[in-house]
């Protein structure tokens, strides 16, 4: 608060910044079980239960957006060619090295 000193009484100049910081509001039914599986678990994390629950709608919503494991890897999957085949022979190396480390009758 600020105080200007006129030849009248004393003015009073007051600003108020008001924020809506609420963007929407839902509603939801839960059952007595859910309803205190939420309770309880909220307190666990040391949560409100409307925090806990804006997190848990948040992570099924991305979960949901974010599509298969071949969409979220397409920009990567196949990317880098090294070649192939190396794998396929593998197990003849490893043949080869257990066959030249055992004694021979």
């Amino acid at each position: 608060m600020r105080k200007v000193q006129t030849g009248s009484p004393e003015l009073c100049i007051t600003y108020v910044a008001r924020r809506d910081t609420l963007l929407a509001m839902r509603s939801l039914r839960l059952d007595g079980d859910l309803d205190e599986k939420v309770r309880r678990a909220a307190a666990i994390r040391g949560e409100s239960v409307s925090e806990f629950l804006r997190r848990a709608a948040a992570e099924r919503a991305e979960d949901t957006l974010v599509g298969t494991a071949h969409e979220r890897f397409a920009d990567v999957a196949g990317v880098i060619h090294g070649g192939g085949g190396r794998a396929r022979r593998t197990g003849e190396a490893f043949l080869d090295v257990l066959t030249r480390r055992s004694p021979k009758p």
